[in-house]
């Protein structure tokens, strides 16, 4: 055994190894280009251990098979990617998320909705866990057990790769998560550590008694107190193994480069299958540390650098998309062309709903001002809700600097949403409710937090407006489907027990077939919302100013106004202004006179004069391409 040297000379033995067997001249190139970076990061990770060298050649092998095996299709892909690295963030994007089964029933109903999935012009489908996972709750699929293997009720994996060429010749890139911080407990890794069979006695964090969980906890913070306490769970032969979140999902140990050999063999197998973007799952978990709160360490981030090293020799044009809902400055943290190229952008999304629920834009405001901008070569995933629940992850900071304090304004938005607190609109569920903290999350479908299951006059506004921002701040927006047509929450989860007590199900129903065969009535809620967002999709696609990411802040010297302008050529931008308030608000001709009195309407067409100042409609959005002086 080897330990890695921190100089040229193992990148220069494995090149060397490389062109002497022959390997593809397209792979060495990009062995040449990405090699040295890996190593690297290798000497960080694991430059202490005897098996270093070995290990590293190792993954660069495995990568050089990958290669070898991939599709002549997906190698054309990242051809066509490479000499268009910015294809992710055109205004053509539109991205949509399902639950396959809840969808469609299976991969093959998913095949189906492929016509309607163009009719709204989707570029980007992510679809939820599908791999096999255990029977009963599953944590909605993300405790998996094989990644080589569909779960048997949706397909096999043979019509998942068809799936992805399907898409793939339709114009949409095939999204899935990938959950690498954890196994099931049925994993083969799991069963066969737990068993101590060589190799796999320590890809996972197993301790023979409480001392080393008990000095872990003090410093790690309870996920799903529901569920167990602590970060640990107790096995039969009274061991105790780690586990963040469920106790049947046991935490991979990153420490062990065998470890990320093996996952990086699942990556490259999927991204083989077809699929073009890995959703990185709980980003911020996957190094532990002692005295830490293992969280959102250094040597993550160096994890799902090597990781994209990886993946960039044997499939460059596959995305990494970080999922890390944490204090805003980790989250901007993972997203680099090196990292994560894409991210989730959480601060936005739940800020929409504090400004909807307070009819007060300016934190809002103040994250777009401070908060938005993305190193070049990335961007935001932009969405008003996920499958996942609410919190509330402003930085208190921030708060503070508008007069807000952190705590009880959470509780307020907590109490808000969930239909307790005075003037409410909203019909949400609270999840995860510690009644001795008082923490919570929020659930609910984007049409039953808004008001439209309420009856409330501005529902469907609410739910336009919160669209309309993520649809025009840049990135890739995307839609949980059959919000488009206005779905509500289905509270018939309490009635299956596998479901009952995660009170996220409340916002992840079936697909609402009335609410779509409703889409074209203008007479029904599902119609009008369909008829506005639709239009929404279309002006974006026509609108240059609204791909990339640029955005310049614009105080509307109004409370309730959250705006923008998106720059484009020529002296022209796209000035974006939404009221989050319930009732009309006027921009004067001041504050406007910035720009040329001269304006165009996108969302309707009809030419507007900023002269005399503008007036904004309750809940009103406004998308006018102006020329700024």
């Amino acid at each position: 055994m080897t330990q890695l040297n921190p100089g040229p000379h193992d990148v220069a033995r494995i090149l060397g190894d490389l062109n002497s067997g022959g390997a593809d001249r397209e792979f060495i190139a990009h062995a040449e280009l990405h090699l040295p970076r890996l190593h690297e990061l290798f000497v960080r990770l694991y430059g202490e251990r005897a098996d270093g060298l070995e290990r590293l050649a190792s993954v660069v092998d495995l990568a050089r098979r990958s290669w070898t095996e991939r599709p002549r299709a997906l190698k054309a892909l990242d051809r066509e990617r490479d000499s268009s690295p910015d294809w992710f963030e055109s205004e053509q994007m539109l991205g949509g998320v399902c639950y396959v089964d809840r969808y469609a029933g299976g991969l093959s109903g998913i095949r189906d909705q492929i016509p309607y999935f163009r009719e709204l012009g989707l570029t980007y489908l992510h679809l939820m866990p599908l791999f096999e996972s255990p029977e009963g709750n599953s944590d909605g699929g993300y405790a998996v057990s094989s990644y080589r293997r569909v779960n048997p009720a949706l397909g096999t994996m043979e019509e998942l790769a068809a799936l992805a060429a399907d898409l793939r010749r339709a114009g949409i890139s095939l999204v899935v998560d990938f959950i690498f911080n954890h196994t099931s407990n049925e994993h083969e890794w799991a069963r066969k550590a737990v068993a101590g069979e060589p190799g796999y006695e320590d890809f996972y964090l197993i301790y023979p008694d409480r001392e080393m969980p008990d000095a872990f906890e003090r410093t790690t913070r309870e996920i799903f107190p529901d569920d167990h306490a602590g970060s640990f769970v107790q096995l039969d032969d009274g061991r105790w193994i780690w586990a963040t979140f469920y106790h049947f999902q046991w935490d991979l140990n990153y420490a062990n480069p065998a470890v990320f050999e093996a996952m990086a063999g699942e990556m490259l197998f999927l991204a083989n299958q077809g699929v073009e973007i890995l959703r990185m799952d709980a980003v911020a978990f996957i190094w532990k540390r002692l005295g830490t709160t293992c969280e959102s360490l250094p040597e993550a981030h160096l994890l799902l650098q090597a990781f994209n090293a990886v993946l960039r020799m044997a499939a460059p044009g596959l995305l990494f998309k970080s999922e890390a809902i944490v204090h805003p400055d980790e989250v901007v943290s993972y997203i680099s062309p090196d990292e994560c190229q894409i991210s989730y952008n959480p601060l936005q999304m739940a800020l929409t709903w504090e400004a909807l629920a307070t009819r007060d834009g300016r934190l809002l405001q103040q994250a777009l001002e401070r908060r938005h901008a993305l190193p070049e070569g990335t961007a935001w995933v932009n969405y008003v809700r996920s499958h996942d629940d609410i919190g509330w992850t402003f930085a208190d900071e921030d708060a503070a600097e508008l007069g807000i304090e952190g705590y009880p304004h959470r509780r307020f938005l907590n109490d808000f949403y969930v239909g307790r607190a005075e003037g409410t609109f909203a019909r949400g569920v609270p999840f995860q409710e510690n009644p001795r903290t008082g923490d919570a999350r929020v659930t609910g479908t984007t049409a039953s937090l808004a008001g439209i299951e309420a009856g409330d006059a501005g529902g469907e506004d609410r739910v336009i407006l919160a669209h309309a921002l993520a649809l025009s701040t840049g990135g890739i927006p995307l839609l949980y489907l059959g919000d488009e047509v206005a779905q509500l929450n289905d509270y018939s989860y309490g009635e299956r027990p596998e479901e009952a007590g995660d009170s996220r199900w409340v916002h992840r129903p079936f697909r609402p077939e009335q609410r779509y065969a409703q889409r074209t009535d203008a007479d029904t809620p599902a119609g009008r919302v369909f008829s506005r967002l639709t239009r929404l999709l279309e002006v974006r696609r026509a609108t240059p100013e609204l791909g990339g990411n640029e955005l310049v802040a614009f105080d509307a010297r109004v409370r309730p106004v959250v705006a923008f302008l998106r720059p484009g050529e020529s002296g022209f931008a796209v000035l974006v202004a939404a009221n989050v308030a319930d009732s009309a608000v006027e921009i004067d001709a001041l504050t406007l006179s910035g720009l040329a009195p001269e304006a165009l309407d996108l969302i309707t067409g009809a030419p507007v004069w900023l002269g005399a100042g503008m007036t904004l409609a309750a809940h009103g959005v406004r998308w006018l391409r102006v020329r700024t002086r």
